[in-house]
């Protein structure tokens, strides 16, 4: 298992490190940058040269690359060019808020979805079934800032349940902070619970209509044992897999739905850094924001063994 988690993170490793390359290049390709729009067009070319020599973008790219990745190997993340805050105090304050967002619509995501694909599956061409199909193809039909306002004017404006703007720290206490990522994490969460549920009831009709489900049933084994048992373990294997890759989904959703409920998380840090051409905010905030894409790939392949043992620490199956 040792070997398998040291290849793994390894490879997780490289994959941050190419990322960080090419973040660090591909902002620095993009026409225009930090000093036009600090200064803006109309600057002389004496105040825009003082500038770059003040911010360190005069120097040759290699050695600010250089720089850059020393920095990060030692923890050290920079200062923002427009607001001169150390950018991993903005992260700091920022990451809580998309992480709670993010963790509500994930839970209430699967909570939702594995239920409903199991009934899809279970009870197909029923009204049951006709339900859940219908509100999964609603839920992937909406993207989850349009899902936001209308949770914002139902819930917020109309019957005001829930604040409509801004976010609630834990630390003032956990009923005020649910009130306050409810209508967000909502919207995130319910796109991510129409592709789960899609994948849940399409994998759980497959495996219950597989060789071995018929021959446990003409044994007379009864239909929640073979549900329970023997189909919803293997039926999950996909789901995992859907669960994980969708977490793209929940994380990009929080981009938007921050704007619409006034939160100040990593989302809106990001858009507000790459609009002020802010580079270490936001080469850092892209690496946060892929370092949990790769954290939580690492993390379906080590469940994968978990509910399947099948499945070898080698990626072979035994």
């Amino acid at each position: 298992m040792w070997r398998y988690l040291t290849k793994r993170v390894a490879h997780a490793l490289f994959v941050m490190w190419l990322v960080a390359t090419t973040v660090f290049f591909g902002l620095r390709a993009v026409p225009g940058g930090p000093v036009r729009a600090m200064l803006g067009q109309e600057a002389t070319p004496e105040a825009v040269a003082a500038l770059r020599r003040e911010l360190g973008l005069n120097r040759p790219l290699p050695i600010q690359y250089v720089d850059w990745m020393t920095d990060l190997l030692v923890g050290q993340f920079g200062t923002s060019i427009t607001s001169s805050e150390q950018v991993a105090t903005l992260v700091a304050q920022a990451l809580p808020k998309t992480l709670s967002i993010a963790a509500f619509g994930v839970v209430l995501g699967l909570l939702v979805a594995i239920p409903a694909g199991v009934v899809g599956a279970t009870r197909r061409n029923e009204p049951a079934d006709y339900a859940a199909t219908l509100a999964a193809f609603l839920g992937i039909s909406m993207p989850a800032f349009f899902v936001g306002i209308l949770l914002a004017i139902v819930f917020g404006v109309w019957l005001g349940w829930f604040p409509t703007v801004g976010y609630t720290p834990l630390s003032e206490g956990i009923v005020a902070w649910l009130k306050s990522i409810v209508l967000p994490g909502v919207a995130v969460g319910l796109p991510y619970a129409a592709g789960v549920t899609r994948m849940m009831r399409s994998s759980l009709i497959e495996t219950l209509n597989a060789q071995y489900m018929r021959t446990a049933r003409a044994k007379g084994v009864g239909s929640t044992v073979r549900l329970y048992k023997h189909a919803l373990q293997n039926a999950l294997m996909p789901v995992v897999t859907i669960a994980g890759i969708q977490l793209a989904l929940v994380l990009g959703g929080t981009v938007t739905v921050e704007i619409v409920f006034g939160v100040k998380g990593v989302g809106r840090l990001l858009v507000n850094s790459i609009l002020e051409r802010n580079y270490p905010v936001t080469q850092v905030a892209i690496l946060l924001v892929s370092g949990i894409f790769v954290f939580m790939n690492l993390l379906v392949d080590i469940t994968y063994t978990a509910i399947d043992p099948r499945v070898g620490y080698g990626g072979d199956e035994a």
